[in-house]
């Protein structure tokens, strides 16, 4: 019984795109509770080596009989990985040390008009003005989350740093997001055990960088405790259903779905950290979201 239910969520899409964005929503909260416990490049670096160590440990069978498959397309995989997964977290991490896990999440609701222009700028999808229109909308409601609202610092365009470094990690997590339409034909396990091995080797020259300018950070058993939860969870879980979503549905449909991390991000900000939910926030959540309806609304 249990093998037929398992069976029946890992077919249904909403589900799995569901508990990987409310993952992601919990990693917002994560990436504030490690500032001061673990340094960013540390926690990425033990953060992934962790999946790989699970994942060679449950897959490294399944992932030996397709190496010649993967050899094939090792430029791809590094990208993915390297690119997709280690600097995208690098990037989250860094701007946690100066933004909030509400801005954090708020931010990370662009991806799907990022991840729909992806789409037609690379594969050639239609988008009309209505469409181009709840583009500029949702991007209209970043501007208002990295000015804090405020027109006085969109004036003197007097951003927050950890805003503008989070906006750029969208970027590269939307191209990750467009990339996984051309997976080899390898289940999802596989796959992710291949991203994790080059998410991980691309830590190593960052905990290098990091440990030769502002130093490493050891972790306590709080910053364990929150390793363990972004390498189980966001790092590995979230990767692996995101993933099967795509599969399913497709990169467009499935990245409209990464606007349920900003609403899991601000209720688990306010419930566990206690953060303050503002205007500013309010009017900005309301501006992705009509910009994301707007592109995405049928005629």
């Amino acid at each position: 019984m249990f093998s037929s239910l398992s069976s029946r969520a890992y077919a249904n899409a909403p589900l799995m795109l569901c508990l990987a964005t409310l993952g992601w929503g919990g990693n917002t909260v994560a990436s504030r509770l490690a500032v001061g416990e673990v340094s960013p490049m540390m926690l990425i670096f033990l953060r992934w080596g962790l999946v790989v160590g699970i994942l060679l440990a449950t897959h490294g069978r399944e992932m030996r009989a397709v190496l010649p498959v993967m050899k094939a397309r090792w430029k791809w995989v590094v990208l993915m990985g390297g690119l997709g997964m280690s600097v995208f977290n690098a990037l989250f991490y860094i701007a946690a040390h100066t933004t909030t896990a509400l801005n954090l999440g708020i931010i990370q609701s662009t991806m799907p008009g990022l991840i729909l222009l992806g789409s037609f700028l690379v594969f050639g999808a239609r988008i009309n003005l209505r469409q181009c229109t709840g583009l500029l909308i949702t991007l209209m409601g970043v501007v208002v989350v990295v000015s804090s609202g405020s027109l006085a610092k969109l004036l003197v365009l007097t951003f927050n740093f950890g805003d503008i470094l989070m906006l750029v990690a969208c970027l590269f997590y939307s191209g990750y997001t467009l990339g996984l339409r051309g997976r080899p034909d390898v289940s999802s396990m596989v796959m992710m055990g291949f991203f994790a091995i080059a998410a991980f080797g691309a830590t190593i020259p960052m905990l290098a960088i990091e440990a030769a300018t502002t130093g490493i950070t050891l972790p306590g058993v709080k910053g364990w405790l929150v390793i363990l939860y972004v390498a189980i969870m966001p790092s590995f879980l979230s990767q692996v259903f995101f993933m099967r979503g795509v599969d399913l549905i497709g990169p467009g449909a499935a990245g409209l779905y990464t606007n349920l991390v900003p609403v899991y991000a601000a209720i688990l900000a306010v419930l566990l950290l206690g953060e303050t939910f503002q205007m500013f926030h309010l009017m900005a959540l309301g501006l992705v979201f009509s910009g994301i309806y707007l592109f995405e609304i049928k005629k």
